[in-house]
């Protein structure tokens, strides 16, 4: 079967050569659809003077936002306006600070090593990586507890593939470091090390096979899901499905990260229960981010908001103060 699809996307990632094309165009002939349907909605959304309601809003998120509307509801429904609001020519003033700092040099050799597949991120290309070092660099200069931490590339990376527009990455990735994810990129990974250690709880609370499987294999939960974490699932989901989760963690924060890891262990407990070793169990947790069921980010958001089941904000503030006391120790 010859596929109508390039071997590079629409986000300008080459495809793998084991791409199932087939099962693409399948889910492709059905989204296609729905984001049509979508585009109407938020246009309407859009030209109105104020936003819905809290639950209107989720709704209206979780179903999808459109391409082109990404980067004007990101910064909407994440605070991201309001913080750019209050110092409007601060990305300006950063990019334009030509002082050397310590990060500079670490940003520019990570520039090479982010999205190596994606033909904007090629050095010999006039695509994005100085867009990129830019929003770096800034973020380095005006959020100085943190500075720079490999992972923000790939993060960085791909909110400039989705806004298109470095100001607008910028302040994106300020809020994640702020306010959604405080402390995953500091020194320390403080806030990092703790949300991995609330999803092992959480696994044990809805997946105790797994854990007891886990716990006997002596495989720490670290090794599996630090890159799921750090990256933000970017440079491990299907681009469209990363999109998707992003859409609603900018939206309701980060109980989102945990609803996806959960998700991804839950639609595949079967096949990682019947693993009898450390290097298969880690095979594994890579393998179930390249499966079919990922491919189709329509349906994979629907499961990530039943399979977990219930996952109130409480539990999860409660289980993040229990562990970071433990990891303060």
């Amino acid at each position: 079967m010859i596929s109508s699809f390039s071997k590079v996307d629409e986000y300008g990632f080459e495809r793998p050569d084991d791409f199932d094309y087939k099962a693409y165009e399948a889910f492709m002939s059905r989204y296609m659809a729905i984001l049509a349907r979508r585009a109407i909605r938020w246009n309407l959304i859009l030209t109105q003077q104020s936003l819905p309601d809290g639950g209107t809003m989720k709704r209206f998120v979780r179903k999808g936002v459109p391409a082109q509307y990404r980067g004007k509801v990101w910064m909407m429904t994440s605070g991201a306006n309001f913080l750019k609001s209050r110092q409007p020519n601060l990305y300006q003033d950063l990019v334009g600070d030509l002082s050397h700092q310590s990060w500079d040099e670490i940003i520019q050799n990570d520039l090479n090593r982010t999205y190596p597949d994606n033909i904007y991120f090629v050095p010999s290309s006039d695509g994005k990586l100085n867009s990129l070092y830019n929003i770096l660099r800034a973020s380095a200069r005006h959020n100085t507890s943190v500075g720079y931490c490999q992972g923000l590339n790939y993060v960085a990376g791909l909110l400039l593939i989705a806004t298109k527009d470095e100001e607008q990455s910028f302040w994106l990735l300020t809020v994640l470091i702020r306010n959604i994810l405080p402390s995953y990129y500091s020194s320390n990974m403080q806030g990092l090390i703790t949300d991995i250690a609330v999803l092992g709880e959480l696994v044990r609370l809805k997946s105790s096979k797994l854990d007891r499987l886990l716990k006997d294999l002596n495989l720490p939960w670290p090794i599996l899901v630090t890159k799921w974490f750090i990256c933000l699932f970017a440079e491990v989901l299907p681009v469209e499905t990363v999109l998707r989760v992003w859409d609603c963690m900018f939206n309701e924060g980060s109980k989102i990260i945990f609803r996806v890891a959960l998700t991804l262990i839950k639609m595949n407990e079967k096949e990682l229960l019947r693993c009898t070793d450390f290097g298969d169990m880690a095979e594994l947790f890579k393998q179930i981010t390249r499966s079919s069921s990922v491919l189709d980010c329509h349906q994979f958001i629907e499961s990530m908001f039943k399979l977990p089941g219930s996952l109130p904000s409480s539990k999860i503030d409660s289980l993040r103060m229990r562990f970071r006391q433990v990891n303060v120790r």
